[in-house]
């Protein structure tokens, strides 16, 4: 697409933020900080496109969106925001997810069936003009008659197949309720943004306060690091010797009420020398051939990589292949359930984590079946209604 009207053509690449664990004090607009796929939106009359953070077009998955703009907005904009889709608990992440399917068919059905918003928070262009050099609290305050002007005004109690405003406000101590209040509609911070900032493309520019707690795990596999350059059979390679690749995430197990042992998440991003060292701690706890059959997750293992589909409690399988890659290498080696680790984690969404946890320490006085769901601290719910209601 030309877009011959548009002064900002794609692609483009989002400015992002740095994370703090404290909400900044000063001239800042506070927001919350949404949980969907970030998207920059361009609309030039019936040309629509939605261009991902990894700039890669996103525009296929969403004719909901799609339609949405067209329905919404003014002939000729570029805006930056998030794709979302609301459930009954709020934002869902997963289903989100599962909008990037190949099959046309597949996409339309989803599409009624779950259908998505489009959250906006910056104004990039309108028709000729470039807004990307103005200060945000201008951009902010065009937004807002833009989208005024458009009828997109929050905020019906579920957003799907529409288009939104992000709640905005230059009180900290709003933005710091916002940041207790909201968690509970999948929401996960609060971004705080300078009033003179200019559009920077790419640039951590602006500043995001995350959800931050720790719990124990049961360390229950393990999979190898796979450099990009590396092959997929990673899995046959010593792991503890000199040179040796070492260890790439740890795979992390809770205890159901039932007492099943559930994949719930991993922790990663280990500098080289601790995948080493972690390669030799685990190597005396690995279960292989025979001894997989009384291992909580020695199918999948076995499986190696082969697709696993969902679990009953709609969490991913731990051998599952990647839905955003399906040549990636997800095979792993299991653990004997036996090390507890305490790591950092921003929310459960369901009964997974969310984001990758962070390593803190080992845990050796812990039993492992002590880890179970009931030590999370998990949000409660809020309407979405009463986040976007919550401009100010």
């Amino acid at each position: 697409m030309d877009f011959p009207n548009l002064a900002v053509k794609p692609p483009v690449s989002p400015m992002l933020a740095k994370l703090s664990r404290d909400l900044p004090e000063g001239d800042y607009i506070y927001e919350p900080k949404w949980d969907g796929f970030r998207c920059v939106l361009f609309r030039d009359g019936d040309e629509v496109e939605l261009g991902s953070r990894n700039e890669l077009p996103l525009t296929r998955y969403f004719p909901d969106v799609v339609d949405a703009a067209r329905r919404l907005l003014p002939d000729q904009v570029v805006l930056d925001g998030e794709i979302v889709v609301a459930g009954a608990a709020g934002l869902d992440f997963d289903v989100l997810s599962q909008r990037v399917h190949p099959a046309e068919s597949r996409v339309r059905l989803l599409a009624e069936a779950t259908p998505a918003s489009f959250v906006a928070f910056d104004l990039l262009c309108t028709g000729t003009t470039d807004l990307r050099g103005e200060p945000f609290s201008l951009r902010r305050a065009r937004l807002e008659e833009l989208l005024g002007a458009a009828g997109a005004v929050p905020a019906p109690a579920v957003p799907g197949a529409d288009v939104h405003l992000t709640p905005a406000t230059r009180e900290r101590a709003v933005a710091a309720d916002w940041f207790e209040r909201f968690e509970g509609a999948g929401l996960d911070g609060v971004v705080a943004k300078a009033t003179g900032l200019r559009y920077l493309e790419g640039k951590r520019a602006m500043v995001k306060v995350k959800h931050e707690r720790t719990a124990e795990f049961v360390v229950a596999g393990f999979r190898p690091y796979r450099p990009a350059t590396a092959g997929t059979n990673t899995a046959a390679q010593s792991l503890a010797g000199p040179g040796s690749p070492g260890v790439g995430s740890l795979l992390l197990g809770l205890y159901d009420k039932a007492g099943s042992l559930s994949h719930v998440g991993v922790i990663g991003a280990f500098p080289a020398q601790q995948r080493r060292e972690l390669a030799e701690l685990l190597e005396p706890y690995r279960v292989d051939g025979p001894g997989l059959a009384g291992h909580p997750w020695g199918a999948w293992a076995a499986a190696q990589g082969e697709p696993g589909g969902q679990a009953t409690d709609s969490a991913r399988l731990p051998g599952a292949r990647s839905r955003w890659n399906a040549k990636k290498d997800l095979s792993f080696f299991a653990l004997r359930p036996e090390l507890v680790v305490e790591a950092s984690y921003e929310h459960l969404q369901g009964h997974r984590l969310r984001h990758t946890g962070h390593f803190r320490r080992w845990r050796p006085d812990r039993d492992p079946r002590s880890c179970t769901y009931e030590q999370l601290d998990v949000a409660v719910p809020v309407e979405l209604a009463e986040v976007f209601a919550a401009r100010a």
